[in-house]
């Protein structure tokens, strides 16, 4: 007899971002972030002022995709992500 369980719902994690206006090229800092669920263990790379690429790599490396990324200016965006 097979067991029917409730599925588990997906871990989502949004990223603010945005990089020095005055500074061409500057890397991008994590204005905000939002978790739905769990963002572990990457909790603690999704503090405001953090780079991104390396808040994402964890990520990533945890079992996120990125859903969706978008610039929403020339030095500002945002990125989803789910797991699960």
């Amino acid at each position: 007899m097979s067991r029917v369980g409730i599925p588990l719902e997906p871990d989502l994690v949004l990223v603010s971002w945005t990089r020095n206006p005055l500074a061409p090229g500057s890397a991008r800092r994590i204005t905000a972030s939002r978790v739905i669920g769990s963002a572990r263990p990457c909790g603690c790379k999704l503090k405001p002022n953090s780079l991104l690429v390396p808040a994402i790599k964890c990520l990533k490396k945890n079992g996120f995709v990125i859903v969706v990324s978008k610039k929403t200016t020339d030095v500002s965006g945002y990125i989803l992500l789910q797991r699960g």
